[in-house]
């Protein structure tokens, strides 16, 4: 691993990017990082000088006993409790404990120390070797879609898969958008990792649905009225769904089983909810709403809940029928859940845990061999040793929430564990350069595997892009899967390494169908979003080497031919997005575009479900891959 930078924040001196150049943190980037993390708040001069929860942070493997430093009291997550004296070794069960020692230390500080009791490495079933598919859930519509795919297009997709032999779907980020208008695209832009976007639910399945009979008839008309445009308008399809679901509400808020849900979610589900609630009333950015408002924890807010209760339950109880929609879903076909890189700074994650995000700073990604422009993703993330202070409890909160439900989970550039490239937020036009941010390591990677332990699900990590020196490595360790793919890898797919998930492209890379044409370049010019021709070139030979096409060879024949070459990696998951089986042109998203000028997130695929499942080539491309599953090629 890269060495630890000696700057007190985390605040790294220089990086080497992918074309292997060096580039050196500038004292302004540097400035400009440490105040976004809070240097010179309340005399704050580094990181160790502002108070927290917990004064440190401990990893303990399961299988070694801990020995107490002092005399004090151990709390476990459980609820059990015990005295301890200095010295004395306890066996700790897998957990989190809080060490709370009886006398201050030398700097006067009582502060408790965090324990984490972690298996060290993430769950991985031995027998895992899957295949299955990549989903864009919002463009998987049915005839019996609202305007956008929903859950029960999801598990509809589910069963066939399971016909054709697969038992796998990665599915893009189900996180919350904040639902006032404009509703954002991008699910990775998500207003709370802890909670699921309402525009997935299936109206017809929802508590209280089936009570409303005909009343529910002209809204269901609405709803599939717009399915006759391919450009999904979330703004609309949530027009229709609110308008239902909340007379659904009117009639099932008193279900028992909701009762019991909120009391499991507890103060993250009521803050989420007043949080939404709130937006409704004063607009999507909480740091606009009056000052009153403006924190979770004033008067004023508990003020509002009070008076909105039966708004704030309402979107408690969507929080619910999403999860047990999706649940539903899980059982049909094991479920890869996407978790998105940081938060939108004006969201609900974001209003709760202010103190703790960085709303001076954006990550994003230095110029690589697609991006010579590099990347602003314009998300907050969270400030390192305010998070620990926390006991990262959001970090927790988040991966948890999303491990539920879930056969695995993708993290996005999980290089975020090991370091981030964070971006000082300027005025309109004014660019400061970035810099890597090193983060705590060890520690995210005790609680990640606990959890995937917990949860009995695997993780993969998105390792795309600038990858540090022994991330990989790391990763291998934890039994973290890689992510490999054949429009990036040089190595043919049969070298692949086997602790991966392996796929020929991304939504954010072009679609086999739209490389081969040149129709992907035509996109992104009319998108305003600059190429890299020569890489996008060098890809291009990539396919034809993987597949053996000729450039005469229709689109669909090599589609086939590089799904038979990726079904020869060792990978124990490998995956074929909807859009490479339908022969799609366009990609889900063009990163770069400006203004608008290209649908991205927005399209939904060229044919209903109810076609897609009658169509030749994903059954050839299953085919090929359930051949590996055989033992052939």
């Amino acid at each position: 691993m890269p060495s630890v930078s000696r700057d007190p924040w985390g605040v790294e001196a220089r990086y080497v990017d992918v074309a292997g150049r060096e580039h050196s943190t500038s004292a302004e980037t540097r400035e400009a990082l440490h105040r976004a993390m809070g240097a010179g708040a309340e005399g704050a001069a580094d990181p160790g000088a502002e108070p927290g929860a917990f004064a440190d942070v401990v990893i303990i493997d399961e299988d070694r006993a801990w020995v107490a430093p002092a005399v004090g009291e151990v709390y476990g997550d459980g609820g059990t409790f015990r005295n301890v004296s200095a010295g004395e070794s306890l066996a700790l069960p897998l957990g989190y404990h809080a060490f709370h020692p009886a006398r201050a230390g030398r700097d006067g500080r009582t502060a408790p120390t965090l324990l984490i009791v972690s298996p060290g490495r993430c769950f991985l079933p031995e027998a895992l070797r899957a295949w299955g598919w990549a989903v864009q859930l919002y463009s998987a519509r049915s005839r019996d879609s609202w305007g956008m795919g929903d859950l029960g297009d999801l598990r509809r997709v589910a069963a066939w898969t399971e016909r054709l032999g697969g038992s796998a779907l990665l599915v893009n980020p189900l996180s919350a958008p904040t639902v006032v208008a404009p509703i954002e695209a991008s699910p990775y832009f998500p207003s709370s990792r802890r909670f699921r976007n309402p525009l997935y639910l299936r109206v017809e399945e929802a508590p209280g649905a089936a009570e409303l009979g005909a009343e529910l008839e002209p809204l269901a008309r609405a709803g599939r009225a717009l399915n006759e445009g391919r450009v999904i308008d979330r703004d609309a399809v949530w027009k229709v769904k609110s308008q239902a679901l909340e007379a659904c509400f009117a009639r099932s808020a008193a279900d028992p089983t909701f009762a019991h849900y909120r009391a499991e979610q507890g103060q993250a589900l009521q803050d989420f909810a007043r949080y939404c609630a709130l937006a409704e009333r004063e607009g999507k950015d909480w740091r606009r709403w009056p000052s009153s408002l403006r924190r979770p924890e004033n008067p004023a807010v508990a003020e509002f809940a009070a008076a909105n209760a039966r708004r704030v339950d309402y979107h408690a109880w969507l929080q619910w029928v999403l999860d047990e929609q999706l649940r539903r879903v899980s059982v049909a076909l094991p479920l890869i859940h996407d978790l998105p890189i940081g938060l939108d700074v004006a969201g609900a994650d974001a209003w709760c845990w202010q103190d703790l995000v960085a709303q001076e700073a954006s990550v994003g990604a230095p110029p690589d061999e697609l991006n010579p422009a590099g990347q602003d993703w314009g998300l907050a993330p969270f400030i390192p040793h305010r998070l620990r202070a926390a006991g990262y409890r959001p970090f927790i909160e988040t991966i948890r929430a999303n491990l539920r439900h879930a056969g695995g989970l993708r993290i996005d550039h999980v290089m975020g564990l090991f370091r981030l490239f964070w971006i000082p937020r300027r005025g309109e036009g004014e660019k400061v350069p970035g810099a890597y941010v090193r983060m705590h390591t060890d520690e995210l990677m005790a609680i990640l595997a606990l959890e995937s332990q917990r949860a009995g699900a695997y993780v993969i990590g998105e390792d795309l892009g600038t990858v540090a020196p022994g991330v990989r490595e790391e990763m291998a360790n934890r039994q973290i899967l890689s992510y490999r793919l054949v429009m990036f890898e040089n190595d043919p797919p049969a070298r692949f390494p086997e602790l991966a998930l392996s796929a020929v492209t991304t939504h954010d890379l072009p679609t086999i169908a739209g490389l081969w044409s040149g129709a992907n370049l035509k996109h992104a010019q009319a998108a305003g979003a600059p190429q890299n021709e020569e890489g996008l070139a060098a890809i291009r030979e990539r396919l034809v080497h993987v597949s053996g096409a000729k450039p005469e060879t229709p689109a669909h024949e090599l589609i086939e031919g590089v799904h038979r070459g990726l079904a020869a990696a060792p990978s124990r998951l490998i995956v074929a997005t909807l859009e490479d089986a339908l022969a799609v042109e366009e990609q889900p998203n063009v990163p770069g575009a400006t203004g608008g000028k290209w649908p991205n997130w927005s399209q939904a695929l060229p044919v209903p479900i109810e076609e897609l499942e009658q169509h030749p080539l994903p059954r050839r491309i299953a085919t090929a891959f359930a051949a590996r599953e055989r033992g052939g090629t």
